[in-house]
């Protein structure tokens, strides 16, 4: 009798582990779907200046410069308060627009409360308000504030690319068969990408407000997975060389491993001239890279560059 009672206990937990991974694989079937998950991982460069030269004329790629304006979605929450701070003081004021969205509101620094915890949620906020807002912005560029960016280089990566075609690009990372846009390396979302995100958000088995119940995907791999059900795939930003412009990792980090790997070409082997991004920056290399990006200049060396990204008014540190 014992030993039935154990089968039969056995055959009841067996059971329910069985019931528990069919759950599993329902809810994470948009994932893994092999009809729709072929290869869509892209790579978006950006274009030459001989490219430029021969496809557009100066009067062109003026007009395209004044076009490509960015509208910054910069999350932050009160515990980090002294990078939001230097986010202020720093990178932010090349944003043609840049709004900070809390989790709370804070008496020392402005921003837009969301008065939500929940960090895939308030993201959904935040890029809804974004998009509401954006006024003539068709370029939407999302960061945590231990990112650094160099706006001019991510309008030149999007110069003469089409904010009406559905761009969702940055450092592309897999999960399993999800390709997605890494959150700490900054997300680019064209406004057409944007658009359909906002709809889908509308449909909750599709994109769930606060995650899946068994199994909670960070901010980044959720959107990615929104986005896939709209037909817009992840793309990796890269220069005309195929090195990649967004980093998950600090300038010093990058130049240490370079010197172990390239000691006779560290710079080239580092990073592109080109970069839009890196992360995990501490406020005082934050500070250190604005006097590199924006003040230091070598006297008489000119990059005779035609193109030229003037910041917004009002911005000081230039």
């Amino acid at each position: 009798m014992l030993s039935e009672g154990s089968s039969f206990m056995k055959g009841m937990v067996m059971g329910g582990l069985f019931c528990l991974l069919l759950s599993l694989l329902g809810t994470f079937s948009p994932i893994s779907d092999s009809k729709t998950d072929s290869h869509h991982h892209h790579h978006i460069k950006a274009a030459s200046k001989e490219e430029l030269s021969r496809r557009f004329s100066d009067s062109q790629v003026q007009e395209l410069n004044n076009q490509v304006r960015v509208y910054c979605v910069i999350m932050v929450q009160p515990k980090t308060l002294i990078y939001w701070a230097t986010v202020i003081e720093t990178w932010s004021k090349h944003c043609d627009k840049a709004e900070f969205y809390t989790s709370e509101s804070s008496k020392a620094l402005e921003a837009i409360d969301l008065k939500e915890k929940d960090d895939w949620a308030r993201l959904r906020k935040a890029l809804k308000h974004a998009y509401d807002n954006a006024g003539d912005m068709h370029w939407f560029f999302v960061a945590q504030p231990t990112t650094f960016a160099i706006i001019e280089n991510l309008k030149y990566l999007i110069l003469t690319k089409d904010p009406n075609e559905p761009f969702y690009l940055g450092k592309t990372m897999k999960s399993g068969e999800l390709d997605y846009v890494a959150y700490d390396s900054g997300i680019v979302l064209s406004y057409e990408a944007l658009k359909r995100l906002i709809n889908v958000f509308q449909d909750e088995d599709k994109c769930p407000e606060k995650g899946r119940a068994l199994w909670k995907l960070s901010e980044d791999k959720q959107l990615a997975v929104c986005l896939k059900y709209t037909g817009v795939f992840a793309e990796n930003g890269e220069d005309a060389h195929g090195k990649g412009l967004f980093n998950s990792r600090t300038v010093d980090s990058l130049i240490t491993d370079s010197i172990k790997e390239n000691p006779n070409d560290v710079v080239e082997g580092c990073c592109s001239d080109l970069a839009v991004t890196f992360s995990g920056m501490s406020p005082n290399q934050m500070h250190v890279m604005m006097f590199g990006v924006y003040r230091l200049r070598p006297y008489g060396h000119d990059f005779h560059d035609s193109l030229v990204f003037y910041p917004p008014e009002g911005s000081d540190n230039d």
